[in-house]
This record gives C-alpha cells, sequence and structure tokens, in this order.
C-alpha cells in the first residue's frame, strides 16, 4: 500500500450529497475488469452520456480536475453497498483523500485499507473549500500535521484516530500493522506454549 503523507493539487468539488458506491463505480464493471483497471469507470453515470461519449458539464471531465487527488463532496459519500472496488475506482482517478462531512461506515473503512484518507470536515468547511477550489487551485492535504490548507492559506486541523494515521503513513493495512508486533506475538506465543502445553498440539507435533 502506498504511504500517505501529504498531498498537494486540485480538489474536484462533488458536492452532492449520498452519493452511494453504485454511483462510484457500477457493480458489473467490478465482475470484467481487474482493480487497476477501474479508474475510467469511476462515476461513469455522472460524467458519461448515454452514447458513452463524456459530459463536458459534468466536474470531473473538467481539464483543471482530471487526476486530481483529492475529492470534495457533501454528506453520507460512499454510502450503500459493502464494495471495495468503490474505492479502488477512486484511486483509478487519482484520488488520495476524500473531504466530506460523513461517510458511508464501510467505505470510511475501506479507504484506510487502501491508502485513502477519508476526512470529515463541517459542511460549511467543504463547502468553503469547494467554493475555493472551483476553478482548480490546489489545496494541501498533510498527514503529518492534521492540517487541510486551503488556497487563500487558511488551514483547518482535522482528527483522525491514532492508530489509522500510522497506518496509513507508513502504507499499512490491518494485517501489516498486526505483522509489526511479529516479534511481540512469537514471543507471547512461545510463553503461551510452556504455560499451555495441552493448547498447542499442533505445534508440538510439527516441532517433534
Amino acid at each position: 500500500m502506498t504511504p500517505f503523507t501529504a498531498v498537494t493539487g486540485p480538489a474536484v468539488p462533488l458536492m452532492r450529497a449520498n452519493v452511494d458506491t453504485d454511483v462510484i463505480i457500477r457493480i458489473e464493471r467490478l465482475t470484467s475488469f481487474q482493480r487497476d483497471q477501474l479508474g475510467p469507470f469511476a462515476f461513469e453515470a455522472l460524467r458519461l452520456r448515454a452514447d458513452g461519449s463524456e459530459d463536458p458539464a459534468c466536474v470531473l471531465n473538467q481539464p483543471a480536475f482530471r487526476q486530481a487527488p483529492v475529492l470534495l463532496a457533501a454528506e453520507n459519500f460512499g454510502c450503500g453497498s459493502s464494495r471495495e472496488g468503490a474505492v479502488w475506482a477512486l484511486m483509478g482517478l487519482g484520488v488520495r483523500c476524500v473531504i466530506a462531512p460523513s461517510f458511508g461506515d464501510i467505505f470510511f473503512n475501506n479507504c484506510f485499507q487502501n491508502g485513502v484518507l477519508p476526512l470529515r470536515l463541517p459542511i460549511a468547511q467543504v463547502e468553503a473549500l469547494a467554493a475555493q477550489c472551483a476553478g482548480g487551485a490546489a489545496v494541501t492535504v498533510d498527514l503529518q500535521a492534521r492540517t487541510v490548507t486551503a488556497p487563500d492559506g487558511s488551514v483547518s486541523p482535522f482528527e483522525i484516530d491514532p492508530l489509522r494515521r500510522e497506518a496509513l503513513l507508513h502504507g499499512l493495512d490491518d494485517i501489516g500493522l498486526t505483522l509489526k508486533d511479529d516479534a511481540l506475538i512469537r514471543e507471547w506465543q512461545q510463553a503461551d506454549r510452556a504455560r499451555r502445553p495441552w493448547a498447542w498440539p499442533a505445534a508440538q507435533g510439527a516441532a517433534a
């Protein structure tokens, strides 16, 4: 997983509430394409016309926002069905951070497992950012400092679970984070084998 320390770039002002995972990526795309091929199909219901051509009125198709690393949204972004492919599709667009007032719970968790930062800010702050970023101005999201710097230079702090922050900074999912304590885990296992040999029959057989 690619570590997340800080990103600077345009922020797409997709200020819609209740954007669900089916809007982010249709389920049939997940059965036909690999995770690194999903970017062109992200938000296709919003980005594409019925004939498959791009809709120039959609903010996602504007030149200033192609491969933008930050996405701004309204309440309950990523709600709906639990599909990790929604995060993969966003990554295919170049998105590394989504800023919204609230998220669908499963989508929120899936972001951390794939190196994307889902960042909660009050709706008034997100709307203010969207207004400043409408022309393609850059924002900076700094995970180490836990701040968002707007185009006008104003800085907004944000809160994040310390363990999840550590995982993103080091590019670790839950398994990788657990394996950081591999030596402690093995030490405990060895001590527990001595205390409770009856609980480790397979290990005893293998050792014999």
